[in-house]
């Protein structure tokens, strides 16, 4: 059972790592700043993450499989942390074909994030209207993804 744990803490940092790097490195830092949350937001084929990764989070790895990451952190609070909220949202294709997000919360010590999975075509392009409410207020984020089949 410990062998578990430090090998599923090992594959939380490394899937934390991973987007941290990734997002900062290839698609800047995408963040709204939404009443007292910072929501921080990326979406990327599935295929990105190891073969562990994807396992140990229950992520179908797929080339036709998008994966959307919303972190939201309090800035309102000293050093913003993380903050647990409600995700609820849709995503939309050019062809005006509406698919309802899921969104799984995950907490690893301080951090928590939201994660949910959209299948895609090549160069397919998907409008993101999330609803996100942490009980005191609902704020809406809109963004848009173009995704890739590699």
């Amino acid at each position: 059972m410990k062998i578990l744990t430090k090998k599923l803490s090992l594959l939380a940092m490394l899937f934390i790592s991973f987007f941290s790097i990734f997002s900062a490195a290839v698609m800047a830092e995408n963040m709204k700043k939404l009443g007292s949350m910072n929501v921080h937001y990326m979406a990327i084929g599935a295929t990105f993450l190891t073969p562990e990764i994807a396992k140990a989070y229950g992520i179908e790895r797929s080339r036709y499989n998008g994966l959307i990451n919303i972190s939201v952190l309090d800035n309102t609070q000293k050093n913003t942390p993380a903050k647990t909220v409600s995700i609820s949202g849709t995503a939309r294709n050019d062809l005006g074909q509406i698919k309802s997000l899921e969104f799984k919360e995950v907490k690893e010590g301080d951090a928590i994030y939201y994660l949910a999975q959209v299948k895609y075509s090549d160069e397919e392009t998907y409008y993101f209207d999330l609803e996100i409410t942490d009980g005191t207020q609902i704020q809406k984020l809109k963004f848009k993804q173009k995704f890739y089949v590699d």
